[in-house]
């Protein structure tokens, strides 16, 4: 890995130091920086949990990535700065509150003078390193996050009250999570196959672009746009997030033909 094309992609120097501080800057930055995507599942691309693929993927060709991607790789560049991290499998709650299969996520663990939970993978959560050891609730710009106790010796993570997904305590590699990012990708039940969406925090709130949709949240007013041109779709892509697209993501439910997927980036 070069730590230092890495790092610039991410918008920051080199650090001096592996501490809490710059932990709680790298996750910041790597939020605005990357966006949360499945683009992939809908551009018909092999989804690679090699670091060698993640890197020429997020960093070099400046995309995204879903869970297993983004803290795969963000696990490595925080081990390549002298931090202890590894990755965690967590089950994603459903809305009924039942957790969902294991190693359907991807979190770290990092450990300093304690234990950290950081998750750039997820959407919408933390903006910081919460404290995987903090009974109390613990505020974020995000919101109000606690950690609790839960069956097995696992963590049940909540975000103002509601759960988001239960943390297992065993490091896991990355190979681990392989037959399950391929059912992700794959699957017709997969929640990844029947949406399609790229998203990242900004300073005033979110952006999503979700197919033709163009969704902005800032300061808790939530604007949405309807993009009606591919040219317009490519545009908020490359404005929003940085990304050039060679051929827009098919839809789910559409073919590439309708959907303009197969057609060439204008200029």
């Amino acid at each position: 890995m070069d730590v230092d094309e890495y790092l610039t992609r991410l918008g920051v120097a080199r650090p001096a130091a592996a501490g809490l501080a710059t932990l709680r800057h790298l996750q910041e930055r790597h939020l605005a920086a990357v966006p949360f995507e499945n683009l992939s599942i809908h551009l018909g691309e092999h989804v690679a949990l090699d670091e060698d693929a993640l890197f020429d993927k997020i960093v070099r060709r400046r995309r995204g990535g879903f869970c297993y991607e983004l803290n795969g790789l963000f696990a490595a560049l925080l081990r390549a700065l002298g931090y202890d991290a590894s990755l965690r499998a967590a089950q994603v709650f459903h809305e009924d509150g039942t957790p969902g299969p294991p190693l359907d996520h991807a979190a770290i663990v990092v450990s300093l003078d304690e234990q950290w939970l950081v998750d750039v993978g997820l959407g919408r959560f933390s903006r910081h390193p919460l404290r995987l050891s903090g009974v109390d609730a613990q505020v974020d710009p995000e919101g109000e996050f606690l950690l609790l106790d839960a069956p097995h010796g696992d963590i049940d993570v909540l975000m103002d009250g509601k759960p988001q997904y239960r943390l297992e305590r065993r490091p896991r590699p990355l190979a681990d999570f392989v037959p399950m990012a391929w059912w992700q990708a794959t699957s017709p039940s997969s929640h990844f196959t029947r949406s399609l969406t790229c998203s990242r925090p900004t300073s005033q709130g979110w952006v999503t672009l979700s197919g033709d949709k163009l969704i902005e949240t800032v300061d808790g007013v939530r604007n949405e746009v309807l993009l009606t041109s591919p040219e317009a779709i490519r545009a908020a892509y490359r404005v929003y997030f940085g990304m050039t697209l060679t051929r827009l993501p098919t839809p789910p439910g559409e073919s590439p033909l309708t959907s303009g997927a197969l057609s060439p980036t204008l200029p």
